[in-house]
């Protein structure tokens, strides 16, 4: 099993950008910060030693697939 790789918000944004997603620094910090239901676009948490927002890599790329594979799958109605 391979370690948990944790990123920060200009982490999760480089990542975004090598898979041709290009966000900037505003729309990052509005995709990490929670709503008025207190539900976050994408699942950075905080994190519990130095109190940034965090997200683990593989969990950042599989929920971009996930979307890809849901709007694939509304296509084929």
């Amino acid at each position: 099993m391979m370690k948990p790789t944790y990123l920060g918000l200009d982490q999760a944004r480089d990542v975004l950008s090598e898979m041709g997603i290009e966000f900037n620094d505003r729309q990052i910090r509005r995709a990490a910060e929670k709503n008025a239901a207190g539900k976050r676009k994408l699942p950075f948490f905080v994190d519990p030693i130095d109190g940034r927002l965090k997200i683990e890599k593989d969990v950042l790329i599989r929920a971009y697939m996930e979307a890809q594979n849901r709007a694939r799958r509304e296509l084929d109605l």
